[in-house]
C-alpha cells in the first residue's frame, strides 16, 4: 500500500529531487500553492491539497492546510484501534511523511523597506501546525524541515535505519524551529523593554574545540539577524578558527574601540581587560602609543582597529605574536604582510555604531540577567570640580578619555591615562586600593606620566587611594562620587594640591 507524504515549502531548493525520490519508494505525493506548481512544473505527480480536503484555499492563503482531513491524518496513532476506527468512519487517510518549511518571515524583516503589513503576511500559521502535529506523532510520522535532512531520510530509508531515536531527533529539531520562528515573531513584535517572558533565540555557528578551558565542551551560536557592528557580523580573511575565548575577547576589543569613532585608535586587549589603548591622527601613531602602554601584555594579544590598516601599521604588527586583528580593511600591502603568519587571525567588521536597543545577557545558576548597554559617553562639560585646585582644559580631555575606557576594565578598575593613552590598567581587584597601585606601578614608567591622570569606575570609600595616587605624581583623578567619606577624599585633594573631580556616573564591569 502507497504511503502519502505531504509537501509544503517556502524554500524550493532541493524540494524536487525529493519528491523524486519519494515517488520512488512508493509515496504519493501531496502539496499546497507554489510548492504544488513547483513539483507539477517538473514531472512530480503531486495532487492538491483540496483533493484531501474537498474544501478550496481560502482568505489568500491563509487557509489552506487548516483541516481535519489533513491534521487527523497526521496525528492518528497506529497502534490505537478507536483511531484508526475513526478514521475509517471519515474517510480520511493516514498521512506518513510531512516536509515543511516556513515563510520567510526573518527574511522579510531583514528588509530595509519592511512594512508591519508585510511581516505580518509573512507569520506562518499551517506550517508549524502541521510540524507540531507530525512531530507530536513522530512515532508513526516522519516529519522533515531542514532541507539538509532531505538526502538522510532517502539513505535511511534505504538502508532500514528508520528507528525511534531517528524520529524523536527529527521531532526535537521541529521543536527547536518552530520556538526559535515564534521567538523571532515575538521580538518583531514586542516593545516592552523588559517583557515578562524573554524569547531570545540563536543560531549555531560552529562547536569549538573546548570552552574557556580544555575539558569544558562549547559551541559559537549567533542572533538570527545579528546587529551590523558585531563579531557575529564579521568576515575573517585569514588564520585559524576563533577559540571561545578568543570569541569573548574580541566581543570586548569592539565595544571599547567603539568609545573613539573620532580619532584612529588601536585597543590592545588580553583577558577582556585593555592593555593598551592609542588614539592620534593617524593609525600608526595610535599603534605606537598602544603598544608602548604595555609592550609586555600586548603580546599574544587582542588588537581592534578603528581605521584601514596600513602596510606601516602592519609591519609593525607584524613584529611581534598577535592572536588576532580586528579592522574595517586591510590594504592589499598590509594584509599580504599580516598573512605572512598563518595562525594570525585576520577579521573584517563594519564598523557602524553599537545598537543601543540591544541588551547585553548574563548567564547565572537558574537564570539570567538582562540589562541595557553601558553606552554612556562622557563628557568632560557633564563633570563637577569639587576640589579648590581646578583642572587644566587638558586635564579635563585626559579625565574623559579616563572614563571612557574603565568603563571597560573588570572591577575594581583603576586607569591611569594621558588624554590619548592609557599608561596603566589596574582591574579585578578585591579592593580599590590595590587596583590603584597596580595601575600606577605600570604608569610610572611611561614618557607621558608628568601628564597623567586617574580614572576610577566606582567611587573611593576612603581617601587612600586620593593619597597614593598624589603621592605618586597623578594631578587630577575623576572618579563618579556617592561615598558617605567623599569629603575626606576632597579634603585630602586639597590637602595634596590635586584637582578631584565628579563625573556622578558609575561603570563597574563585574
Amino acid at each position: 500500500m502507497k504511503k502519502l507524504a505531504l509537501l509544503s515549502v517556502s524554500d524550493k531548493n532541493g524540494i524536487v529531487e525529493f519528491a523524486k525520490q519519494l515517488e520512488q519508494r512508493d509515496y504519493d505525493i501531496v502539496s499546497t500553492g507554489g510548492t504544488l506548481k513547483t513539483l507539477l512544473d517538473n514531472g512530480v505527480d503531486a495532487i492538491a491539497v483540496e483533493e484531501i480536503t474537498n474544501f478550496s484555499e481560502m482568505l489568500d492563503g491563509r487557509v489552506k492546510t487548516l483541516h481535519p482531513r489533513i491534521h487527523a491524518g497526521i496525528l492518528a496513532r497506529r497502534d490505537n484501534e478507536e483511531h484508526m476506527q475513526q478514521l475509517k468512519e471519515q474517510n480520511i487517510g493516514l498521512i506518513d511523511l510531512v516536509c515543511v518549511n516556513l515563510y520567510p518571515f526573518k527574511e522579510t524583516i531583514e528588509k530595509p523597506d519592511v512594512t508591519y503589513a508585510d511581516a505580518i503576511e509573512n507569520i506562518d500559521i499551517g506550517g508549524p501546525s502541521m510540524l507540531r502535529a507530525a512531530a507530536k506523532n513522530s512515532q508513526d510520522v516522519i516529519v522533515i524541515t531542514d532541507v539538509a535532512d532531505y538526502d538522510d531520510y532517502i539513505a535511511r530509508y534505504d538502508a532500514n535505519e528508520i528507528d525511534a531515536e531517528y524520529r524523536s531527533g527529527l521531532a526535537a529539531k521541529v521543536f527547536r524551529h518552530t520556538a526559535a520562528y515564534d521567538a523571532l515573531i515575538a521580538n518583531y513584535l514586542t516593545k516592552e523593554e523588559f517583557p515578562e517572558k524573554l524569547t531570545f533565540t540563536y543560531e549555531k555557528v560552529e562547536a569549538m574545540r573546548y570552552g574557556e578551558n580544555s575539558h569544558q565542551k562549547a559551541a559559537y551560536y549567533k542572533e538570527p539577524i545579528p546587529e551590523t557592528y558585531s563579531l557575529a557580523n564579521a568576515k575573517q580573511l585569514h588564520g585559524k578558527k576563533l577559540s571561545y575565548n578568543n570569541v569573548r575577547d574580541a566581543d570586548a576589543a569592539l565595544r571599547i574601540v567603539a568609545e573613539f569613532p573620532d580619532q584612529a585608535t588601536v585597543v590592545a586587549l588580553k583577558h577582556m581587560n585593555p592593555c593598551g589603548i592609542g588614539t592620534a591622527d593617524d593609525l600608526l601613531t595610535a599603534w605606537n602609543l598602544a603598544y608602548e602602554s604595555d609592550s609586555t601584555s600586548i603580546f599574544g594579544g587582542i588588537i581592534a582597529l578603528n581605521r584601514e590598516v596600513d602596510l606601516a601599521t602592519a609591519e609593525k604588527m607584524h613584529a611581534i605574536f598577535l592572536e588576532i586583528v580586528i579592522a574595517p580593511s586591510f590594504t592589499d600591502e598590509a594584509y599580504d604582510v599580516l598573512a605572512k603568519k598563518k595562525n594570525i587571525r585576520l577579521l573584517t567588521v563594519d564598523f557602524d555604531k553599537i545598537n543601543p536597543d540591544k541588551k547585553d545577557l548574563v548567564s547565572v545558576l537558574g537564570g539570567m540577567l538582562v540589562q541595557e548597554r553601558d553606552l554612556l559617553h562622557e563628557e568632560p562639560t557633564e563633570y563637577k570640580v569639587v576640589s579648590k585646585k581646578q583642572p587644566t582644559e587638558k586635564q579635563m580631555k585626559a579625565l574623559a578619555f579616563a572614563q571612557n575606557v574603565v568603563k571597560h576594565v573588570k572591577s575594581n578598575a583603576i586607569v591611569v591615562t594621558s588624554d590619548h593613552q592609557t599608561l596603566g590598567v589596574g582591574s579585578g581587584q578585591p579592593n580599590r586600593i590595590d587596583s590603584t597601585k597596580i595601575a600606577i606601578k605600570k604608569a610610572e614608567t611611561k614618557s607621558d606620566y608628568a601628564n597623567a591622570v586617574l580614572g576610577s569606575d566606582a567611587y573611593f570609600p576612603m581617601d587612600d587611594c586620593v593619597e597614593f595616587a598624589a603621592k605618586h605624581g597623578i594631578t587630577a583623578i575623576v572618579e563618579p562620587g556617592g561615598s558617605i567619606r567623599d569629603q575626606d577624599s576632597i579634603d585630602k585633594a586639597d590637602e595634596l594640591g590635586i584637582a578631584l573631580v565628579f563625573s556622578g556616573n558609575r561603570h563597574f564591569k563585574h
